[in-house]
């Protein structure tokens, strides 16, 4: 059931084309888990029901980070795949190595144990970030009520389970898983109707941009400016002087050097 409650989110991610803020850490982390579970029930017997669980849960925590990879930015893509090779490959085959050669027989089951105990533990601390957005931005949006209440659900069954069949290893880390469910609960009922809240380097990004987006349109401005000033050049050197209309004296000194003309060519 844990491993099917983020459908929704998935559907959403798939139907919007974009992970729109969701983290790939959980379903990273749990793979991991599932990975470990499945390698300390080989090493146990009768433990058809850890095997066959934790089988079905990596598929699905696979389909789920996959999908994740063809619909995430370029940044959470490598960070997703970073976190993979690390701990999906680097770690567990790092685990898978020491336990083989360093340990046998029922101390290796003990070691192992105790590590399946410290990556489940880290299974239910993953949704911490999450947690912090959701108290940062006062909204519940990337918290589905469903993952917290099956998250619950699931950590009784197990402990319970574990208490069953008396594997510590088993009941020890469903305590935190429990404590961490309950606080999730608790999270969306007080938020669940809240307004959300902006947080402040969101705010400030945004006047940035603003700003900028101010700054351009000025840049453009005095580019057409500098653009318009030869165009107005060109039109002043085109304009051709208009001669002033002669005034009085101009013409009296005309017609005074006309008439001297007309006597001298009387007396000629």
């Amino acid at each position: 059931m844990t491993y099917l409650a983020p459908l929704p989110t998935f559907y959403r991610i798939y139907k919007n084309k974009s992970t729109q803020g969701f983290q790939s850490m959980p379903y990273v982390v749990a793979l991991f888990s599932a990975m470990l579970w499945i390698y300390y029930a080989l090493l146990k017997s009768d433990e058809c029901l850890l095997i066959t669980i934790n089988s079905a849960g990596c598929v699905i925590e696979t389909l789920y980070i996959a999908i994740y990879l063809a619909y995430a930015p370029k940044k959470a893509k490598l960070f997703t795949a970073k976190i993979l090779l690390l701990l999906n490959v680097g770690v567990f085959g790092l685990i898978l190595l020491l336990t083989l050669l360093l340990s046998a027989g029922q101390n290796r089951i003990v070691i192992l144990g105790w590590v399946c105990v410290g990556f489940s533990v880290s299974v239910f601390v993953a949704p911490l970030s999450i947690i912090r957005q959701v108290v940062r931005t006062r909204s519940v949006e990337f918290m589905p009520f469903s993952l917290s209440l099956s998250l619950t659900v699931s950590a009784v069954v197990w402990f319970l389970y574990g208490l069953l069949i008396k594997d510590k290893y088993v009941a020890l880390p469903n305590v935190l898983g429990f404590s961490f469910g309950v606080i999730q609960m608790g999270l969306y009922a007080l938020y669940r109707n809240a307004t959300p809240r902006v947080p402040a380097k969101e705010v400030a990004d945004d006047k940035e941009a603003s700003v900028d987006d101010t700054f351009k349109v000025a840049e453009h401005v005095v580019t057409i400016a500098k653009l318009a000033t030869p165009a107005m050049e060109l039109k002043t050197h085109e304009v051709h002087p208009v001669e002033s209309p002669p005034t009085e004296e101009a013409a009296k000194q005309e017609n005074d050097k006309a008439e001297n003309n007309g006597g001298n060519a009387d007396q000629v």
